[in-house]
């Protein structure tokens, strides 16, 4: 994973809408709350959306009968998760991070509504910096 050099009119749009949501409902609802808001706000600022997208895990090519479910998924291409905490840390990024993995979306947003200020953090997968050269003496041992 590395930090984009520049960020996209996409994801603009997106936080744009959520600091919309908090500036409207501020913090201190739950999660879901700010969700159906997305579900409003999303449309008004033309984000297209799907929301709470079923996304199969798989361990060894096998499709594991328990699945991540997504916040959204937005532009067919970016997943947000949203968040009503008092602070996030490595544990929400992980959870996104996991679901770029299993999704294979490339961009991805956490978004906390849990402060007074709207937070939230760009994350960008990027496989191939974690596919390693090709190391012959690696291969013939």
């Amino acid at each position: 994973m590395r930090a984009p050099d520049q960020r996209d009119p996409q994801t603009y749009a997106i936080i744009g809408a959520c600091i919309e949501i908090h500036r409207q409902l501020g913090h201190g609802f739950l999660e879901a709350v700010y969700q159906v808001a997305a579900a409003i706000e999303f449309p008004l600022k033309n984000v297209p959306f799907d929301r709470e997208v079923a996304s199969p895990i798989k361990y060894k090519e096998i499709v594991l009968p328990t699945q991540y479910r997504v916040d959204f998924v937005c532009f067919s291409e970016i997943i947000v998760e949203f968040k009503a905490l008092s602070h996030m840390g490595n544990v929400e990024e992980s959870q996104l991070l996991n679901y770029l993995k299993a999704t294979g979306c490339k961009r991805g947003l956490l978004i906390n509504f849990g402060n007074s200020s709207l937070q939230y953090k760009r994350m960008v997968w990027d496989y191939d910096e974690l596919i390693p050269p090709n190391n012959k003496s690696a291969q013939s041992a």
